[in-house]
Parts: structure tokens; C-alpha cells; sequence
């Protein structure tokens, strides 16, 4: 999705579409663990019809986002409350992104993983960017495979 999107009511602790953490028992939102996924995208040139697609294929309820002159789609579960997943247009931010799932990491220090990433034969794809509360940016790794890299904000 792009930063627009991700800005608005999905990502985890307000990244974004849909994936809002839980709540412990005080009704504070958890912080979402380093090294889990926190989030799925797939951006592809016709959202509408993938949006469908996986509506009928896997049973997914579409939630239409607002972006500002079209509309990408948070997709929830049957019965469910809180989006699975994002299925986006490649447009604006999201022009470049390969139509395949990305899946969002949450890491501690997204700058430290980036050296990381480039020192072990990785690339950085796309600048980091805000996302909610925190940070995100897409990386490559050695084989060819991307992903995003997410930073919470501050507690």
C-alpha cells in the first residue's frame, strides 16, 4: 500500500490498513514484536479484480480505503473485525513495487538493519518512509526476494 494508505487506519500501532495490535488487558495496544510479520500487501495494477479474486477464492470481506481518488482494499476474515491483508493499486509510492505479497518485519532500529542488509549483500529498494507511528522501508535480499522493513515509533 502506499504511504497514504498505510497513514490512514490499517497498519499495526496506526500503520496503515488493517492490522491494529491487540489490546492487552488495560486497553493499551500492544506493541508488535520485533522480528514478526506485521502486515500484508499486494499491489498490482488492478486492484479490483484481485480484490475479488481473493474475496471468492479465500472468503475475505473488502473494506474499501479511501486514497484520495481511488480506493485500495483492507480484506478481513469471515466474521472478523480486524483486516488479514491489503490488496493495493500500483500507483503513486506503490508505482515500483513488484505485484507479489510483501510482508512488513517488524525490526527494533531500521537504520542498524539497513547496514545490515547492505553489508550482507542486500539492497534498499525504497526510501524509509513514515508509516502511522513508525517507520517502513522495501529491501531485496541477496536472492532477489523483497520484503519492508517496519520500526515502531516511540512507546
Amino acid at each position: 500500500m502506499d504511504t497514504l494508505r498505510l497513514d490512514s487506519a490499517h497498519r499495526p500501532a496506526g500503520v496503515g490498513i488493517a492490522a491494529a495490535p491487540s489490546s492487552d488487558r488495560m486497553g493499551k495496544p500492544e506493541r508488535p514484536q520485533v522480528g514478526t510479520i506485521a502486515w500484508r500487501d499486494l499491489t498490482v495494477t488492478n486492484a479490483d479484480a484481485v480484490r475479488d479474486f481473493y474475496a471468492n477464492v479465500v472468503g475475505w470481506k473488502v473494506e474499501p480505503v479511501d486514497m484520495g481518488g481511488y480506493s485500495d482494499y483492507s480484506m478481513l476474515p469471515p466474521g472478523g473485525k480486524e483486516p488479514e491483508a491489503g490488496v493495493c493499486h500500483k500507483r503513486g509510492s506503490n508505482a515500483k513495487l513488484p505485484s507479489q505479497w510483501l510482508m512488513y518485519v517488524v525490526v527494533e532500529d531500521i537504520a542498524a538493519s539497513l547496514q545490515q542488509c547492505s553489508k550482507l549483500g542486500g539492497k534498499q529498494l525504497t526510501p524509509v518512509s513514515a508509516l502511522g507511528d513508525g517507520v517502513f522501508c522495501v529491501i531485496e535480499d541477496p536472492a532477489g526476494a523483497v520484503c519492508a522493513l517496519y520500526q515502531v515509533g516511540p512507546a
